[in-house]
């Protein structure tokens, strides 16, 4: 089952459920991969793996910093919302990893690339975002990569 119909059986359970906040975040979901979907990126109107991945990635991200926005201007309510939103679209995510585990294997990358200085910061992220695709966030790698190689 892909995602596009995976989304579309989850709105139907959500209406049926008359659940409004998970339809709202589901919804949103819709939207975007429809937006993917005809884009001019898109080949024949399919979406890659990847390409879902890193879409909804980019939602949860978006999601998440709105309300740490609403959270520094104290505005609970919204920032419920926005993190209820987050919880949503990460069951469509694949399972994320722990931080050991993700610096276990960002250093075998740089054992693998003979990676030395921060000159080298950008081989390792390529080969590290690749391979942790969907399991980490950016952010996290990016951070990790930079204390193992200063």
């Amino acid at each position: 089952m892909s995602l596009e119909e995976q989304v579309n059986a989850d709105i139907k359970k959500a209406m049926l459920a008359k659940d409004p906040k998970a339809l709202e975040a589901l919804r949103a979901v819709k939207a975007s991969l429809l937006l993917v979907k005809t884009g001019k990126d898109s080949k024949d109107g399919e979406i890659s793996k990847d390409a879902e991945i890193s879409l909804l990635q980019r939602l949860v991200k978006q999601r998440k910093e709105s309300a740490e926005i609403y959270l520094n201007q104290e505005r609970q309510e919204l920032a419920d919302v926005e993190l209820f939103q987050v919880e949503v679209i990460q069951k469509y995510l694949p399972e994320q990893i722990s931080e050991e585990e993700v610096g276990r294997i960002i250093e075998k990358i740089i054992q693998e690339t003979g990676a030395s200085s921060m000159k080298d910061m950008g081989k390792v992220m390529a080969l590290a975002s690749k391979k942790l695709a969907g399991k980490a966030e950016s952010k996290q790698i990016a951070s990790i990569v930079k204390s193992k190689l200063t």
